[in-house]
């Protein structure tokens, strides 16, 4: 079982490709979002700018079905090995949240964009 007392309530959770195994996203869940995660199959985090849980996919339609859940030798750090349903992680229309290469100093977008955040998000 995870371990929220001695991490503040938040744990961080990895979304990993269950078949490619890219590293998705990092986002962090409570106790809260962890159990409906692993009673329902669907991925649940904690939004800390919003503070309130964030069902994965409630606005962006791209949700994750997730396939395995492994928690780390400390227990306070939670993998999900998931199926992304509508190609996009990330909320700025990408497939990961790490679409950005570092090399020599230099950023580069390295990611193609899946949908346009501003008329998924209509912000």
């Amino acid at each position: 079982m995870l371990d929220f007392k001695k991490s503040g309530g938040l744990v961080p959770a990895v979304a990993q490709d269950a078949v490619s195994g890219a590293v998705l996203m990092l986002a962090w869940m409570n106790q809260e979002a962890y159990e409906e995660t692993v009673r329902t199959g669907r991925a649940v985090y904690f939004s800390r700018s919003r503070n309130k849980l964030w069902r994965k996919g409630e606005e962006s339609g791209n949700f994750q079905v997730v396939k395995e859940v492994f928690i780390d030798c400390d227990a306070d750090t939670v993998l999900l090995k998931v199926e992304q349903k509508g190609g996009a992680a990330c909320h700025e229309g990408y497939q990961s949240c790490f679409f950005r290469k570092v090399t020599g100093g230099e950023t580069q977008v390295i990611g193609e964009r899946i949908f346009d955040p501003a008329k998924v998000y209509k912000k």
